[in-house]
């Protein structure tokens, strides 16, 4: 983004901002002296084409009229250009605060933030203007194609006269410039995530997640370690094995369940008398 969103920026303004075109159209009249077989319009950024205005024969002997376009589509493209003129400065700015200031830039994660929320407003703002100068683009076509401009003059409504179409505006560098719009949304929209990564949200969701999955393992040892220290506490209570540690009171074993009380002992041999 550093590197090509100054460039594109330049393409957008330049290729709309620097438009000029021109269009020329043929009166030839019944009476050969009145023709001009070649009636030039030149119009150009930004496109008030109603101010935009030529002469034409009306085959009736010298006399000229003057005649206007129809249409005003500066809002759109002076928009569009406003929009590429200030994403030039701002990224322009930014790769001089990355490169040199990334200090300050990244102290108390004010940078990132305020990067942040630009970031997402040019990529907005750079949609709405492409969209709204694609549609004044197509409109200016309409209204400069040379087929309409000959319905305006009253000579080509007589059909004594012929009025041809000669050259048709070239509009190679508009559309080019409709192209770059899109290109910066692109560019711009994708950055949104690169700058949410230098921020302190992202850290923040990544900080969360980590400390519960800490906190699992030990609690279940804890668990763990209960319910078997619980499990010998009973052995050890009910006479069965006793709990580590108590190898040396093996001998309460005989006296709890030993065999000279239970009358198991050995005895001496008993003699019948006669």
């Amino acid at each position: 983004m550093v590197i090509f969103a100054p460039l594109f920026a330049i393409f957008a303004f330049a290729t709309c901002g620097g438009y000029s075109g021109q269009l020329k159209v043929s009166v030839d009249c019944q009476n050969k002296t009145d023709s001009d077989l070649s009636v030039g319009i030149e119009f150009a950024y930004p496109f008030r084409l109603h101010q935009v205005y030529f002469d034409a024969p009306t085959c009736d002997g010298k006399r000229r009229e003057r005649l206007f376009l129809i249409g005003d589509y500066s809002s759109s493209a002076e928009f569009f250009v406003t929009i590429a003129v200030f994403a030039f400065l701002y990224s322009l700015g930014a790769t001089v605060v990355y490169i040199f200031y990334q200090n300050k830039y990244r102290e108390n994660n004010r940078g990132p933030f305020i990067d942040f929320i630009v970031t997402v407003v040019f990529s907005f703002m750079w949609l709405v203007s492409s969209s709204a100068w694609a549609k004044g683009l197509s409109d200016v076509k309409t209204a400069t194609d040379p087929n309409e401009v000959l319905l305006l003059m009253s000579a080509c409504k007589v059909q004594s006269n012929k009025c041809l179409p000669l050259h048709k505006p070239v509009w190679a560098s508009l559309n080019t410039s409709v192209v770059f719009g899109f290109l910066n949304f692109v560019l711009w929209a994708g950055n949104i995530w690169f700058v949410f990564k230098e921020t302190g949200w992202h850290s923040s969701t990544q900080r969360y997640p980590s400390s519960t999955t800490e906190k699992q393992p030990s609690s279940y040892n804890q668990q763990s370690y209960n319910q078997g220290r619980y499990e010998q506490e009973n052995i050890g209570q009910s006479g069965g094995i006793n709990p580590p540690g108590d190898f040396g009171q093996q001998s309460n074993y005989g006296q709890v369940g030993g065999y000279g009380q239970v009358g198991y002992a050995p005895s001496e041999p008993t003699s019948f008398a006669n």
